[in-house]
């Protein structure tokens, strides 16, 4: 019997199984809407007048009630940049008006166009007047869609909440400084905090300050590693330690000796309850109460704290929380300012981001139990049995006048259709009274027993390959592969040298492999002061991930030479590569090449224009640079060099975005999962055999689909 009339049999045999294993866990029914209510929260800050008046209390209710907006920015850094942001305002606008317009039944001249963010820089980051939800499962939004995926994966955008990307900004990161993102995953701000480092390409080769990114959260420092690895950046680190205990390091001083490292510039984007995503997040409406801030306020304190000591004397610091509450906010700085005797001032960062709209810090606010049944306006008024949850210090100091709190920014939902922020900028003036400074803690630190064989020779513990056997979960986290550097004259380094005529700039010394072998598959590169950091403090500190991949073995019985240019490194490698290995291409020469999907059939050299043909001829089989260039921007990619062919060695990612730069056709690669899901329903609904691989081909996007509704159904 055929399928006839049935849309999606498979969800129908999944069903079947869940309940024949009586494990059908999925609600029944529709999803019930979230109710956006919640008779405390309301109280709590109506009580507070985080609003001037009535009226303005009322369009906060009525915006934090509603669906957050999509916003993304464009990575600025980059070369392309600009060119890609005309093509956003030209081609991806006229797109996105017209899917818009379909979705909600109006003419395109009805739908209001995406908003440019006046207060950041460059006009690079846009405000869709669409929500998430709308994105991802609406049908005539599906090129915007694949926009957002491919350009994201691509490392040219970043999909990011507009109040997310204020505290980075006025960080004011240079490309000298030393940066340390306390709380970094899932990493968005530190992709910002990369960006500012690279700001100046033309001025700096590799820059001389880094970004270390700590979490305390083994599972999300891996988020942080793939959201910042888009960037590509050998001035990069990621941690795993608890931010509050959060070690001294050690580093390198030009007279050889060691010193303890301070950063110039220190985030501190704490935990928080979160109330300032409730359009973003509207379950937290049902869950928001009081306890959750009494009970973070010791931990942001804490890891403020802790900041402070680490922050070079005349250093940056941003708290920075989302959530509105004084007792996580406005309470937490005034305590450690207070601690601080002076060495800690809040300073005005407004210039830095113009034209956002927001209120000064509150210098007066009231504490409430965790039901707001009751309310205290200082601590004698606390009931005893709430001693150990509230504090004394969570009150507003006598004094409180004096330390600048109206400095901070205070970011309200509904002033500029946004989420709700929190963003203080503190500069330390002086050494704190309780700061810790002893270089001899550490260098006096005991080394790791070394285990020796019978001759005495130290036994070098083999790297546990990836795999069943390598997940032995640690106390923090799994195991790490060690960071092997290699050393001064180093067989496979001479001869990368001499194959890519590199510049003798370029230190060998930061060349890493990530296990102990005879073969290197992967080589990646760090700044030296990335190096000089691992090096010194590895056995202090869990070092989950550094380095930019910028070469790789590559077995190939027509060239002599074993490692091939890795696209991630070409940032940093290009610019000590010879003129050996590059090749000029047009339009048309890149054009073909990123059209050819088949690997195993690239363009022929005799497809190319003469001018690319001649220098084809020049060069010997192997791994190359492919450097193309016009008025607008100069991109310069990984190819190779066949005997009778040349090919560009970039994703499917880069490969859409270089395409969608050159202004080629880009239809083939543009894919429908709606209609592909109603294809492949048609099509099992008029077979009556269906091999086991169309089968689950078409299973996977009709669950694709079905998923999407689901998320956004949940998200509503």
């Amino acid at each position: 019997m055929g399928r006839k009339g049935k849309a999606n049999p498979f969800a129908a045999k999944k069903r079947q199984r869940r309940e024949n294993q009586g494990k059908d866990t999925r609600p029944q029914g529709p999803y019930e809407e979230i109710v956006r209510d919640n008779e405390a929260f309301l109280k709590y800050y109506h009580m507070q007048n985080i609003c001037a008046d009535e009226q303005e209390w009322q369009q906060f209710l009525a915006s934090i009630r509603d669906n957050l907006p999509a916003t993304f920015r464009v990575t600025g850094f980059k070369g392309e940049a600009k060119a890609l942001l005309d093509i956003i305002e030209k081609d991806f606008f006229t797109e996105y008006l017209k899917g818009v317009a379909e979705l909600r039944g109006k003419s395109v001249e009805e739908v209001e166009k995406p908003l440019c963010l006046p207060w950041y820089p460059n006009g690079m980051a846009y405000q869709l007047d669409l929500t998430r939800k709308d994105i991802r499962r609406s049908e005539p939004l599906y090129r915007l869609h694949n926009f957002l995926i491919n350009e994201t994966n691509a490392g040219a955008i970043s999909r990011q909440e507009a109040v997310s990307m204020i505290p980075p900004l006025v960080l004011d990161v240079k490309p000298t400084d030393k940066v340390l993102d306390m709380c970094a995953a899932p990493g968005s701000k530190t992709a910002q905090l990369i960006e500012a480092l690279h700001a100046e390409p033309e001025k700096y080769k590799i820059p001389p300050g880094f970004v270390l990114a700590n979490d305390v959260d083994n599972n999300r420092c891996y988020m942080l590693v793939h959201q910042a690895k888009r960037l590509n950046s050998p001035c990069f680190v990621v941690t795993n330690h608890d931010s509050a205990f959060f070690p001294n390091l050690l580093q390198s001083t030009s007279d050889g000796t060691k010193s303890i490292l301070k950063f110039d510039k220190i985030l501190c984007d704490v935990p928080c309850s979160g109330d300032g995503t409730l359009r973003k997040n509207p379950d937290i409406w049902g869950k928001w109460n009081l306890g959750q801030a009494y009970n973070l306020h010791g931990v942001q304190y804490c890891i403020t704290r802790r900041g402070a000591e680490m922050l070079e004397v005349g250093g940056r610091l941003v708290y920075s929380t989302c959530s509105l509450n004084p007792i996580e906010n406005e309470a937490v700085l005034q305590r450690i300012i207070a601690d601080s005797n002076g060495a800690l001032e809040i300073v005005d960062a407004s210039h830095l981001v113009p034209g956002l709209k927001y209120i000064p810090g509150m210098t007066k606010w009231k504490l409430a139990s965790k039901d707001v049944d009751e309310t205290y306006n200082n601590f004698e008024e606390v009931p005893e049995k709430y001693h150990t949850i509230i504090r004394p210090n969570m009150f507003p100091l006598p004094d409180i006048e004096k330390y600048g709190l109206e400095k901070c920014i205070r970011v309200l939902p509904h002033l500029q259709n946004s989420g709700g922020f929190f963003v203080a900028v503190l500069q330390k003036k002086a050494q704190l009274p309780f700061e810790k400074n002893d270089v001899k803690d550490l260098l006096e630190k005991p080394k790791p027993e070394v285990k020796v064989d019978a001759e005495g020779k130290p036994i070098e513990e083999k790297s546990v390959p990836w795999g069943p056997q390598r997940k032995r979960r640690r106390l923090h986290g799994y195991k790490e592969d060690p960071y092997v550097f290699f050393e001064e004259n180093d067989a496979d380094w001479l001869e990368i040298k001499k194959f890519y005529e590199l510049d003798d700039s370029f230190n060998s010394r930061c060349l890493l492999t990530r296990c102990i072998t005879e073969k290197k598959k992967n080589i990646y590169y760090c700044s030296e002061l990335i190096r000089d950091l691992v090096l010194l403090n590895e056995d202090n500190i869990k070092i989950i991930n550094t380095g930019v991949k910028s070469f790789v073995r590559c077995e190939n019985r027509h060239t002599q030479h074993p490692f091939r240019l890795a696209q991630e490194g070409l940032q940093t490698t290009n610019a000590f590569v010879g003129s050996s290995r590059r090749i000029v291409v047009e339009k048309e020469d890149l054009i073909l090449q990123l059209n050819c999907t088949d690997p195993t059939k690239p363009p022929s050299t005799l497809e190319l224009k003469e001018a690319t043909q001649q220098r084809c001829k020049e060069l010997s089989v192997g791994s190359c640079i492919l450097k193309y260039s016009d008025e607008r921007f100069t991109l310069h990619i990984v190819g190779w060099r066949g005997t009778s062919s040349l090919r560009a060695y970039v994703d499917s990612s880069e490969t859409l975005h270089i395409l969608r730069l050159l202004g080629a056709d880009i239809s083939k690669f543009e894919v429908n999962k709606y209609e592909k899901a109603r294809e492949a329903a048609a099509a099992l609904a008029a077979a009556e055999d269906v091999s086991e691989d169309v089968a689950k081909a078409a299973q996977e996007v009709l669950e694709e689909v079905e998923n999407d509704l689901n998320d956004a159904a949940i998200t509503e």
